[in-house]
């Protein structure tokens, strides 16, 4: 049985992955908690997530076109750092994203049956692991999709608020609320909302040509995604101020009412349920793929190493975690999943930027990215930090376990 994948996807289809990670639920669930934490400061909170975004996003682009194998910053912490921290960076990754994908799930149900969110959210999970399971090709078509209905409604609602008399520009400007440690907490939070740039290197083995497609398209996609949440955010402040932001549960849908169009607020919820289905296929992919490279080394079964011989995917582990993000799904908090998933991204990302020291070339920008994902990590709520460094050190654990 064959044990490659299927190079299949170009640099149209990774930059889509890309934003099907991006610009999702995070958008629609990151912005009120980030206004709460900032304040008037939110974008400058959007802006230092960003530029950390863009560092890892180098970072991981330069690591995917040496390594083009499935796996992402746990093949490169490996290879440049060696096997405790390609582990480490792998155990914080599955886990972390483990609790995205729950979150992306329970806001497909909050939006489409709040009743029965929880049952939605297994549903969803169970209905994307099988489109994942008939190959990557159908999953990018998919993606595609989904991302073309999410920009048309973000568009909608930042053209909608910016040009009703509802807008206020003088809610942008920088109040004595902000501070430097909401600063820092927001963008830990709005951190969430970037963590998917690189998805495409967690596909590498799936890419034709990585050397030159991977490198233009994980910052391709990062761009296009910035863009999208600087406008999506200043229409929203602009119409509902910060206060009023940081107490909505439906940012979006709240901003399209008070701006005086009360027929876009439904497509504003379905847009958001559409969203979050995009991200969740794309972290399905990606967790699918770190498990199988985890898998192949021996720091997970073995068994979930198998490629479907048809198909060409890692199906043992697509089901694997598939089953394991519905069983999250099922019992998960929505709120506390974004701050925990974001530590433990962090986490991986600040393992990347070490891992592209070591190559000799973009130092600076590595330093950068190194530097600004511990300070976001640790500038997050107390109980996300001691419960994403409890996960770290259990997964030191279970290394030091089974070495000896």
């Amino acid at each position: 049985m064959t044990r490659e994948l299927r190079r299949s996807l170009g640099v149209f289809d990774a930059v889509v992955i890309g934003l099907g990670s991006m610009v999702g639920a995070g958008i629609f669930a990151a912005l009120a908690p980030a206004a709460g934490a900032a304040g008037s400061g939110l974008l400058a909170g959007l802006a230092l997530a960003a530029g950390v975004a863009y560092c890892n996003a180098m970072a991981s682009a330069r690591l995917a076109a040496r390594y083009p194998a499935s796996g992402g910053t746990y093949v490169y912490g490996r290879e440049r750092l060696g096997p405790f921290w390609g582990f480490l960076a792998g155990w914080a990754f599955v886990v972390g994203k483990s609790a995205s994908c729950a979150a992306m799930a329970l806001t497909v149900g909050a939006y489409v049956w709040p009743g029965q969110a929880h049952a939605v959210a297994v549903a969803a999970v169970v209905a994307l692991t099988a489109v994942n399971y008939g190959g990557v090709q159908k999953s990018a078509w998919v993606t595609r999709a989904i991302v073309a209905v999410v920009l048309a409604v973000l568009a909608a609602v930042a053209v909608s608020s910016l040009g009703s008399g509802a807008a206020d520009f003088g809610r942008l400007e920088l109040g004595s609320d902000a501070t430097l440690g909401g600063v820092l907490q927001a963008a830990g939070l709005l951190f969430f909302a970037f963590a998917g740039y690189a998805r495409i290197a967690t596909l590498g083995e799936e890419v034709r040509d990585p050397a030159r497609t991977i490198p233009r398209a994980v910052p391709l996609a990062l761009g296009i995604a910035l863009v999208v949440y600087v406008g999506v955010a200043v229409s929203v402040l602009s119409v509902l101020g910060t206060r009023e932001l940081a107490q909505s549960a439906a940012p979006l849908a709240d901003a399209a009412r008070a701006a005086g169009h009360g027929w876009l607020v439904p497509v504003v919820r379905v847009g958001a349920a559409v969203a979050a289905l995009g991200s969740l296929l794309a972290l399905i992919l990606g967790v699918s793929r770190t498990t199988l490279a985890m898998a192949r080394d021996g720091h997970l079964p073995r068994a979930l190493a198998a490629v479907h011989p048809r198909f060409q995917v890692p199906h043992h582990a697509e089901l694997a975690v598939g089953a394991l993000v519905a069983v999250v799904a099922a019992t998960a908090d929505l709120r506390g999943a974004i701050g925990f998933s974001s530590f433990g991204v962090l986490a991986y990302y600040a393992i990347a930027n070490a891992s592209a020291w070591t190559l000799g070339t973009g130092r600076a920008l590595a330093a950068a990215g190194l530097a600004g994902c511990a300070l976001l990590a640790f500038a997050l709520p107390v109980s996300s930090v001691l419960a994403g460094a409890a996960v770290l050190a259990a997964g030191a654990v279970t290394y030091a376990v089974r070495r000896g």
